[in-house]
């Protein structure tokens, strides 16, 4: 017996060594590597031809280690700090208006209602010629950026020109805190069905969907839109915070497992719900992740609403911003996340980095799992989340595409905004033939070339048919039919108006109505909304989709 402990004790001594052995291992391979890039950088500054910039040449090669990771993880220098706290936010100093660059220039592109550039009569397509004096010509848009953001109660000069007047307008602008609204919409989509827009998980989140939904219960709404669509995500606690709205105290909605032990956390609902029995739609598509994903997979898992449209984004790990040295930061992903069920609905590994074309590997579909909803329906991880009933995205057409992308739909708006001091309600208000006439005067002589996916399968036919000899026996065919797609394609403004007109009607309903108004106006043709409010005028076939039984 004492033979046989002595024996084990030598093997955990081993053990012990090993361990150690193999910790020392790996601070000597981080302090290796730390020298030889302390020495490079040495080197470098005495021996390179040409005058380095220490702090970009060091932020490039942060970012390319970093790179190697996820893309997620990043580092914060000083200047970004500003960003990165308004992100988890919402809030920052300045002028309240979206930018963007338009050549050599940037131009308002959408100021806030009610904020500083809005009340100083800045309106979207005025171009930036300078701030305080200094010329504007040449500056990026993050430039200009930087330049309009301050302390709140502080003020700068801006000079700007306005389209079709051809005039220089000087404004003061004061700084205020910005504070972006989580819900940006809210109202009564039909007489009994209520809507709530949640573009955001910053500060207090969870609060404004609760506001909003107190404020629509007068209404006696019998089923509730939450709109997650395009929302990106944000504050892990603001997802729970918003399922708590629906679900009863103390009710698990995520948990959290990564390397260190405090980065392993459950998340309870703490508080009273406001309605634990209203039915309730979640309006998905490609674009909703992280915190979005937490709260439509928590009301899937928990068959608590029905889940419309596409298949979530797929990304289930979380960062945390962590200080470094010198007011700089860095934002670590330092989990993954797992709700109700259990799943974690991460789609792509980052462990293995990229592929030889630059990609990252995806959780392969042999590797994915079933999970049980707490009604025993099937889910599964990775892959996002799947929509309850999938409604396809409409395509816009290629014309109108350019069109937008052209900024003459922008362009058309701004000088409307003009010629006309109201319109109707964004409910109401529609691009009549009178309009779209004018816009098809207003595009004569610009540019709009594009090229359809009708085009683009000629051309590789084209190439094919020559690579295969068969070329000679099909060319006058072919010339025929290139003719006649030509032909039909010089009506495109006319095949295709009604997408066109849904872009200028919410574009122009946007300059009278702001961002408000463009969300009311854009619901009016939406075709996942409809779908929501045909479910939820059914309680058979939610009832039915929730417990499994439901077929399409």
């Amino acid at each position: 017996m004492k033979k046989t402990i002595n024996y084990l004790s030598v093997i955990f001594l081993a053990f012990i060594v090993s361990i150690n052995a193999n910790g020392q291992s790996k601070e000597f391979e981080i302090s290796k590597n730390l020298d030889i890039y302390a020495t490079l950088f040495k080197q470098l500054r005495l021996n390179y031809v040409d005058p380095i910039n220490p702090g970009k040449l060091n932020e490039k090669a942060i970012d390319a280690m970093l790179e190697s990771l996820d893309p997620y993880t990043v580092y914060i220098s000083e200047s970004e700090i500003e960003d990165y706290k308004f992100m988890t936010t919402g809030q920052y100093g300045g002028i309240g208006a979206l930018i963007q660059q338009r050549g050599e220039y940037v131009i308002i592109s959408e100021p806030y209602e009610g904020f500083p550039a809005d009340k100083a009569g800045l309106m979207a397509g005025d171009k930036i010629m300078s701030i305080d004096g200094n010329p504007a010509k040449g500056k990026t848009a993050s430039q200009i950026s930087e330049l309009m953001k301050g302390q709140p109660g502080s003020s700068f000069e801006i000079t700007v020109l306005r389209p079709n007047i051809d005039k220089e307008l000087t404004k003061t602008i004061v700084r205020e805190e910005i504070k972006i609204d989580n819900v940006p919409y809210y109202g009564m989509v039909t007489d009994d069905i209520a809507y709530i827009k949640l573009t955001n998980f910053t500060d207090n989140a969870g609060g404004s969907v609760a506001k909003a939904f107190r404020e629509l219960q007068p209404n006696d709404p019998s089923g509730l839109v939450l709109d997650l669509r395009n929302n990106g995500g944000g504050l892990l606690h603001e997802a729970v915070n918003i399922m708590n709205i629906f679900v009863d105290k103390g009710q698990t909605i995520v948990k959290t497992k990564g390397k260190l032990p405090d980065k392993n956390n459950t998340y309870k609902t703490s508080r009273k719900p406001v309605d634990v029995d209203i039915p309730v739609v979640v309006l998905i598509n490609g674009r909703s992740a992280s915190a979005s994903e937490i709260v439509s997979g928590a009301m899937q898992d928990l068959d608590r609403g029905v889940l419309i449209g596409q298949r979530t984004f797929g990304k289930g790990l979380v960062q945390n911003i962590l200080p470094l040295s010198y007011n700089t930061q860095a934002k670590i992903t330092v989990a993954k996340y797992y709700i109700p069920s259990g799943r974690c609905i991460q789609e792509i590994d980052y462990s293995e980095g990229k592929d030889d074309n630059g990609d990252y590997e995806k959780v392969p579909d042999s590797l994915i799992q079933t999970y049980q909803t707490l009604n025993g329906r099937t889910v599964y991880d990775g892959k996002g989340i799947r929509p309850d009933i999938e409604v396809k995205p409409e395509e816009t057409s290629r014309i109108a595409m350019t069109l937008y992308a052209k900024s003459h739909i922008f362009d058309f708006a701004t000088k409307f905004r003009q010629e006309h001091d109201s319109i109707l309600s964004p409910d109401k208000f529609e691009i009549t033939d009178d309009i779209y006439d004018e816009f098809l005067s207003f595009l004569d002589g610009k540019e709009f070339e594009y090229t359809t996916e009708t085009e683009k399968a000629l051309e590789n036919l084209k190439k094919k048919a020559k690579s295969e000899k068969y070329w000679q026996f099909i060319e006058s065919h072919f010339e025929d039919l290139e003719k006649d797609l030509l032909d039909h394609k010089s009506n495109d403004l006319i095949t295709f108006q009604e997408d066109i007109r849904e872009l200028l009607r919410t574009e122009i309903v946007s300059r009278y109505y702001y961002q408000k108004g463009t969300i009311e106006a854009s619901l009016k043709n939406d075709k996942q909304l409809e779908k929501a409010v045909e479910v939820l005028k059914n309680q058979q076939i939610y009832r039915s989709i929730l417990d499994g039984t439901f077929e399409e």
